[in-house]
């Protein structure tokens, strides 16, 4: 069948969020698998054979890996409508500077998450400095890619979900620390983009905390998602 999409994802992945987005901002059907990651499938194996991770777009037959570069090839394949990336090749630059810089925001959570102590301080300092960082990257606009969703928002905003369990772990009030960077974020859970394609916060939180789960906690097991 002719353009056909397929999408191999586990459902809390903040990286399986960013194609779920990309591909929902851009119209484009596809079929969902959902990975059993203590049990991976022989599709996924077959077509993450280096990485063995999740998400992977297959497109046609041929598959996509790692979650960044997924969001570009859909951006470039479906360009009829909702650009992420800009066409120009500075702020081009620019956003994949940043959209990189998103997963040392992914690093610092995980230390928040997995640390107690004095290093627990360190760890939450790091954190909300990394946010400071980008609400100064954000400045007036409303979207990272100015008055439309773009390339650094859908990498960035899968992350929100999991600020409820980072904040039980932590004992943090994020708003009050960072409220630019959360009114940015309930800005992009008003498209429907969005808000269909990224995991409920509870629900998030759910799997983050419990202990049956947390082998797979997305927030402290990091090396089966990119």
């Amino acid at each position: 069948m002719a353009n056909e999409a397929v999408l191999l994802d586990f459902w809390p992945s903040p990286f399986g969020v960013r194609v779920r987005i990309a591909l929902a901002e851009k119209g484009v059907k596809y079929e969902y698998k959902e990975e059993d990651l203590r049990s991976k499938s022989s599709l996924l194996l077959q077509m993450n054979p280096v990485h063995k991770k999740i998400p992977v777009l297959i497109h046609n037959g041929k598959p996509i890996c790692e979650s960044l570069i997924a969001v570009q090839y859909i951006d470039e394949v479906w360009n009829h409508k909702s650009p992420l990336l800009p066409s120009d090749p500075y702020p081009r630059a620019q956003a994949r500077f940043w959209s990189d810089y998103v997963d040392k925001f992914h690093d610092y959570s995980r230390k928040v998450v997995v640390t107690k102590g004095e290093e627990l301080e360190t760890a939450k300092k790091e954190f909300i400095d990394c946010l400071k960082l980008l609400e100064e990257q954000l400045g007036d606009k409303a979207y990272f890619g100015g008055d439309k969703l773009g390339f650094v928002d859908v990498a960035l905003v899968p992350f929100y979900s999991f600020f409820k369990a980072i904040e039980t772990f932590g004992n943090l009030n994020i708003e009050a620390e960072c409220p630019k960077f959360i009114a940015w974020a309930k800005r992009c859970f008003e498209k429907e983009s969005v808000s269909k394609s990224i995991a409920e916060q509870d629900k998030s939180k759910s799997v983050t905390c419990s202990p049956s789960m947390s082998c797979i906690g997305v927030l402290i097991n990091t090396c089966v998602y990119h």
